[in-house]
């Protein structure tokens, strides 16, 4: 059951901001156990930066994706040896802290609201649950659960299962959250995927009709509307939802790549560009992001599953 919540911004509690800074659990110790599930070709675990466990994914086609264990984050995404994502120069890898780029994961609240902003999925640490290699194609599975530092903020027994399967030129991505608690629980997600972008240049296309909660200038107080665009730009900060928005959009980044971006089981999308507040990357990237805005309830041993598929035309 999907519900849009009647406000975009909620207050953070005294005891919800406490709970937002307890010590961190780790769920594993070391890239030698973190490759434990993995034991197929063209996928292998090694040391990232900060000594994060890092898995890389090489396609027999040449294309090749990077992501973190810290945060389930995919940071890179190659074809034709070129990254189609981005990460901010401000990015930080000591395990404490969001990765700030690449597909980092909004869960179980996207933006701000009860719990720290954006949920917890991105500061935590997922596991490996397998691995496989289809005619040349590798996939890799993750998972989070809850443990005690997810349920200092968010009392309830989940587990989410994340898989990246890497082909030729197409990133696919489906993430599968279980309610394993024995009362219902409901909850926003997204994947808040950074894509490198010219900005002056880059263009999306598809959403042409959609309503629109714009955050721009009052993220408090977002101005609703509907997009009237055929070709939306960034000419400045840009905050916005897209309500209902169609399974497939196109990004022009202003590089001279087309990426389409499908999905299924996405409700929404939102569009991002920090502008000046970022102003020693934002002429870099942009955000496209594939979002569940209205709240999901899902009772117990009920799951929810949505796919992302980038492909570069």
């Amino acid at each position: 059951m999907v519900a849009l919540p009647a406000t975009w911004s909620f207050s953070l509690t005294t005891s919800a901001a406490a709970a937002a800074r307890p010590r961190r659990f780790s769920r594993f110790c070391g890239v030698t156990m973190a490759s434990a599930g993995v034991n197929v070709e063209n996928v292998k675990v090694t040391k990232g930066l900060g000594d994060l466990p890092k898995v890389i994914l090489t396609s027999v086609h040449g294309s090749e994706a990077e992501l973190y264990l810290y945060g389930g984050c995919v940071t890179s995404w190659k074809v034709a040896n070129k990254d189609l994502l981005f990460v901010r120069p401000d990015a930080v890898f000591n395990g404490q802290k969001p990765i700030s780029g690449g597909i980092p994961h909004c869960f179980p609240q996207f933006g701000p609201g009860e719990i720290q902003q954006h949920g917890f999925a991105r500061n935590s640490d997922w596991s490996i649950v397998s691995s496989e290699n289809v005619e040349g194609n590798p996939t890799i599975t993750l998972e989070l659960k809850d443990g005690p530092y997810s349920r200092s903020m968010w009392d309830y027994g989940f587990q989410a299962l994340y898989k990246v399967t890497l082909d030729k030129n197409t990133l696919s991505t489906e993430l599968k959250v279980t309610n394993t608690d024995e009362k219902p629980f409901s909850f926003t997600t997204a994947l808040h995927t950074y894509f490198k972008a010219l900005v002056p240049g880059a263009t999306v296309r598809g959403l042409k009709g959609c309503k629109t909660l714009n955050k721009d200038p009052d993220p408090k107080n977002p101005i609703e509307g509907a997009e009237e665009r055929d070709a939306i730009t960034f000419p400045g900060f840009v905050d916005c939802v897209y309500l209902e928005a169609p399974t497939e959009i196109q990004l022009d980044n202003g590089l001279g790549d087309v990426i389409t971006i499908k999905n299924t089981n996405w409700s929404d999308a939102v569009l991002w560009n920090p502008h000046l507040t970022m102003e020693a990357c934002y002429k870099d990237f942009v955000c496209v992001e594939n979002a569940q805005i209205g709240e999901v309830q899902i009772g117990p041993n009920e799951s929810w599953t949505a796919v992302q598929q980038l492909s570069l035309a």
